[in-house]
């Protein structure tokens, strides 16, 4: 049996981090593009432009396998163009991404708040992924689970892409332990330790999910570690991992997390973010084996949440139940 081959290797170098967009021209039966030009201006013109596309084209942006196109080329359907997009200016979020650990496979980051795992929507360029791959120059380097962007703390990397497959398995399959630690309200009412179970729904274009009747689809384990005063510090334990789990299942018992701009209220976008007021929330550990040597792996992030500085404290009193 003949063995499919891969999309061609990328001619263009990554840019800050991020992979040229490679576009495969369709087939075009009814003889619509007469020239490779044609396709992309019809295909891209109504997002940027027609005439910012044939800048790119006069400016050598777009690369087929053979070199830069100036879009006089024939249309042939299969060929393969890449370019990279223009990143609109991204405001630096201000905290380094820590490394805990790096070998020949995997990397485990220490994620700041406010920085995104992967490039989405309006961050790019400030993304861990980006960093990670210009500062340890390890441009095949890829996410094998994603972090919010509001989350601090750990994110498992894959440095191969031979080997993401085995990573991103332990996460779909359930077989990391992750525990969270986050800074909350403190009510003597909550009956805690608790598992809560709900089914939770995250529609597109909106922001805050939802929990709804019909078949669980989320679960996670709340603990209270330690009080003080109106405040408590939480262990949180998640054994699925749905969009915002931890922090609707600590609002639905509510406990809404600290500075949580979308429960139990939305609250609008700033731009730039407030860096003063992160959500606190913090990946704490991941704990797995290892799916290529078998050996047992646990890392803990260096990070600390800012509502609860370290301080010298007895064991936990519980209150009232």
């Amino acid at each position: 049996m003949r063995r499919r081959s891969g999309p061609p290797a990328a001619p263009l170098a990554q840019r800050n981090g991020i992979d040229p967009v490679r576009v495969r021209l369709p087939a075009d039966p009814e003889g619509a593009w007469a020239t490779v030009g044609d396709h992309l201006v019809g295909r891209f013109g109504g997002a940027i432009g027609a005439e910012r596309v044939t800048a790119m084209l006069r400016e050598g942006r777009f690369v087929g396998a053979e070199g830069p196109l100036d879009g006089t080329e024939a249309y042939r359907a299969g060929a393969h163009v890449w370019f990279h997009r223009d990143f609109e200016p991204e405001v630096p979020v201000p905290f380094e991404v820590g490394v805990v650990h790096r070998d020949e496979r995997i990397v485990i980051a220490d994620k700041p708040h406010f920085l995104a795992t992967t490039p989405r929507g309006r961050h790019i360029t400030e993304s861990a992924v980006a960093r990670l791959r210009r500062d340890l120059a390890l441009p095949a380097l890829q996410p094998a689970h994603r972090l919010d962007r509001l989350t601090a703390g750990l994110a498992l990397f894959v440095v191969r892409p031979e080997d993401r497959g085995a990573y991103q398995g332990l996460f779909s399959g359930r077989r990391v332990r992750k525990e969270y630690e986050a800074v909350a309200a403190y009510d003597p009412e909550v009956v805690l330790p608790a598992t809560v179970r709900s089914r939770i729904v995250k529609e597109r274009g909106v922001m805050a999910a939802r929990e709804e009747e019909g078949e669980v689809n989320a679960e996670s384990r709340v603990e209270l570690v330690e009080r003080r005063g109106a405040l408590g510090r939480y262990r949180l334990l998640p054994s699925t991992g749905r969009t915002h789990q931890l922090r609707v299942h600590m609002n639905g018992l509510g406990l809404p997390i600290l500075n949580d701009p979308l429960y139990p209220v939305v609250r609008p976008e700033t731009d730039p973010d407030d860096f003063a007021s992160p959500l606190q929330l913090l990946a704490k550990v991941l704990e797995f084996t290892d799916p290529v040597d078998g050996r047992p792996r646990r890392f803990e992030s260096g990070r600390s949440l800012a509502a609860w500085p370290a301080q010298p404290t007895g064991p936990l009193r519980p209150g009232p139940q």
